[in-house]
């Protein structure tokens, strides 16, 4: 009889748990005119970090969050650090389970200038391919999707007449330059901003329809490498077949890092690479990933990597090195026979399962010292590096999540990779010693970091209504 009656109560309360979320869901879509409305304003703030001259305005746009985040109930700081500030803010106490929320409020530079249709910052909402657009910078990476929390949270506090307790909202603005304030902040503030989880809304839909959580993250280690040889350039007839060649030595160098079936071939690179589990590949291989039409994208037609490897194993499982730079000797017009004094290349690798970076940064040293001839020098300069992030998927707020966003697109959620790197997924795991769900809503045709940015208003309506199902199922 106690198990019925328990039963029954517990039928009940999800009854009514359900029935305030269609309240929350009924809220956003008559307040998405008034959501569109804010998210122009903020947009309309150019919070360019990496330009000085736009640090007042950085400044503006992290004010004008605090503002709107009190309004709704939290209690919202602008936080000071030595570059731009933070905005933190949190709901009051007494959840089963904290979490933290992270999106950027900073933007890239709108350079070349005269490729936008229209100024960058006045926004306007458009007619795109697949129906509404907004188009301003900012307005996928990431104010829009930032702003798919904020609302909500708002639409949840108009209903529920309370914010879900213990949110805590991280808010920076210095991603698009580097965070360099932000891993610091973290450490003296951890205590503060841990949680039992983290979202992270600064990713895609997979394939532009269907929702998607990346579960795993490439990490990456950059590398600058110099080669310098005589004094001064020299007569290649003079000099060629007797004096070293720094082009030469490195061409030589970097073409050896992988062989014929393309890996690398760094000494204990592979090292803490996993394979994909049977789980895991059946669930990728469902997906349907069209290399051929990413590829063809960009002008290209035949996927290389690895062999024996599926194209999106390649693209979200397996390590790379990759030259991504090389300059010396004469570039200019016309020609000159010369051997360069100095050659430079800059390469990255993009790391996977437990790959240490500074074991591959070492690595890859040694291997072009060994390529020196001895009138030759090298220097090399470091360019970040940050292990790979995968997530306990047996979190059941992972299988929760992933329920609440087939409900509301229809279609079911896929757990699914990125060949990326996030380095703050990483962060919030060895220094707030969490995992984090990555949950976006942006498409591959957006254009972020390029003119014209846009984001779907299908992307921003539906993505607050995500975010609200998410909510509902994690209390």
């Amino acid at each position: 009889m106690r198990k019925t009656d328990k039963t029954t109560r517990e039928t009940g309360e999800d009854m009514t748990r359900d029935a305030r979320l269609d309240e929350v869901l009924d809220r956003l879509d008559q307040g998405l005119d008034d959501a569109l409305d804010r998210l122009v304003a903020f947009l309309r703030i150019p919070s360019i970090s990496t330009d000085p001259a736009h640090a007042g305005d950085v400044r503006r746009a992290a004010e004008w969050l605090r503002d709107e985040l009190a309004g709704i109930g939290f209690d919202a700081a602008v936080r000071d650090t030595p570059g731009h500030p933070m905005v933190v803010a949190r709901s009051q106490p007494g959840g089963a389970r904290p979490i933290l929320f992270y999106g950027h409020y900073d933007v890239q530079p709108v350079d070349p200038l005269a490729l936008w249709d229209r100024p960058p910052f006045d926004p306007q909402i458009e007619d795109g391919a697949d129906g509404k657009v907004i188009r301003a910078r900012g307005a996928s990476d990431d104010k829009g999707q930032l702003m798919t929390f904020v609302e909500a949270f708002r639409a949840w506090r108009d209903v529920h007449g309370e914010l879900p307790p213990d949110l805590i909202l991280l808010f920076e603005g210095e991603e698009e330059s580097g965070s360099p304030s932000l891993r610091p902040f973290l450490r003296d503030n951890a205590e503060e901003l841990s949680a039992s989880l983290a979202m992270i809304c600064d990713t895609e839909l997979f394939g532009g329809t269907r929702p998607a959580i990346v579960t795993q993250l490439r990490g990456l280690v950059g590398e600058e490498v110099v080669i310098r040889g005589a004094d001064r350039d020299l007569h290649s007839g003079l000099f060629g077949g007797l004096a070293a060649n720094p082009i030469m030595v490195l061409a030589q160098a970097l073409a050896a890092l992988k062989d014929a079936d393309g890996r690398v071939t760094l000494p204990g690179f592979y090292d803490g690479v996993a394979d994909l589990t049977p789980e895991l590949r059946r669930d990728w291989e469902s997906l349907g990933f069209d290399a051929a039409a990413m590829l063809g994208r960009v002008g290209l037609s035949d996927p290389i990597g690895e062999k024996g490897r599926m194209p999106v194993e390649m693209a979200w499982n397996r390590p790379t090195a990759e030259i991504n730079g090389i300059t010396g000797g004469y570039t200019g017009d016309g020609f000159k026979t010369v051997l360069p004094a100095e050659a430079r290349a800059k390469v990255s690798f993009r790391l996977t399962g437990q790959q240490d970076p500074a074991r591959i940064r070492a690595a890859f040293r040694d291997h072009v010292r060994r390529f020196l001839p001895p009138d030759c020098t090298v220097e090399f300069h470091e360019h970040g590096g940050s292990p790979a992030s995968v997530m306990d998927t047996s979190d059941p707020a992972f299988a929760a999540a992933r329920q609440a966003l087939g409900e509301e697109w229809g279609q079911g959620a896929a757990f699914i990779g990125s060949g990326g790197s996030i380095p703050i997924a990483g962060d919030f795991k060895t220094i707030l010693g969490m995992d984090s769900m990555l949950i976006g809503f942006a498409r591959d045709d957006d254009r972020i970091h390029s003119p014209n940015e846009k984001y779907d208003v299908r992307s921003f309506a539906k993505g607050a209504r995500s975010w609200a199902r998410i909510l509902a199922a994690l209390r």
